[in-house]
């Protein structure tokens, strides 16, 4: 019993002192940089993590953005309107500042229209329009109008709620598709198309408010000419708006307007049909142009 009970005891103890044997320092440096190598990547883990939990998603745009190389802040249009071959009145489109407005940038336009005194005792008009044209969108955000011709006289307002698609004017609330235009609004958006591929009958489609409903407004191209006018000679597209039914053109083939044809677009010439006869508005001078006036010829 003595051997039987000595003799494992002795063997066993021998094969748990070998499984205890140190490992090699090739090793243990081996495990000591897998170890720091995995603390590592856990911290680059962990501030990853970090940085997207604490970092908010940037949202979409609300709002479209249009490139605009056509017009800018300073712009000043002047023109002579002319009924047959007297000069009736001045005309100016200007641009002369960019205000906040619904917590956006918007170019402030104003068109103005007036008699010239020698005309004045036959019909004196005194005419403001104004509108604000958001700056990376090119939609109207607010327009006015004030009209004084001879003994009539309206005043307008709009806010356009782009947000929640709502004209609240001064005669009441109305709905409104997204970026509907103003008048004046569409005009300066027309100038941002390019025309380069268009051919004559082709159609740039709009949508305008006036007054208390949304009208179609059809931009026709017309084809390409070359105009003299006092401010010089121009090589210049030809658009037609077609208006079916309301706003400030009451029928269709009611104006023509020729633009620069150049990334400007400047109207050149504005001619209105009215009851008898027709109503010429031609460019005498301009200022603060958003570049080159490559279409001018000598």
């Amino acid at each position: 019993m003595r051997f039987c009970a000595a003799t494992p005891a002795k063997n066993t103890s021998k094969i748990m002192i070998k499984s205890k044997k140190k490992s090699s320092p090739r090793l243990r440096e081996y495990e000591a940089g897998r170890k720091h190598s995995n603390k590592i990547v856990l911290l680059l883990l962990l501030i990853i993590l970090f940085f997207f939990r604490t970092t908010p998603a940037q949202p979409k745009s609300e709002f479209r953005t249009l490139q605009n190389n056509a017009f800018k802040v300073g712009e000043k249009l002047t023109f002579e309107v002319k009924y047959g071959f007297v000069t009736a009145g001045i005309a100016q489109y200007s641009i002369p500042k960019i205000v906040k407005i619904a917590g956006r940038d918007a170019y402030n336009v104003m068109f103005d229209v007036s008699s010239v005194s020698a005309f004045d005792p036959f019909y004196k008009v005194r005419d403001h329009y104004e509108t604000y044209i958001d700056v990376a969108g090119i939609f109207p955000w607010r327009f006015e109008q004030h009209i004084r011709e001879g003994g009539y006289s309206r005043d307008f307002s709009a806010f356009f709620d782009q947000r929640r698609g709502k004209a609240k004017t001064s005669e009441g609330s109305y709905d409104i598709p997204k970026y509907v235009n103003d008048i004046v609004s569409a005009f300066y958006l027309a100038r941002t198309f390019d025309y380069s591929k268009m051919k004559e009958g082709d159609k740039v489609h709009l949508e305008n408010f006036y007054k208390d409903k949304v009208y179609p407004l059809d931009v026709l191209f017309r084809g390409r000419e070359r105009v003299s006018v006092s401010a010089g000679t121009f090589d210049c597209i030809i658009l037609e708006p077609l208006v079916m039914e309301g706003g400030l053109f009451k029928s269709e083939g009611s104006i023509v307007v020729w633009l620069t044809n150049d990334q400007l677009k400047i109207p050149v010439k504005v001619k209105t049909k009215v009851i008898v006869g027709s109503i010429d508005a031609e460019l005498s001078g301009y200022q603060g142009l958003a570049g080159e006036l490559k279409s001018k010829r000598k």
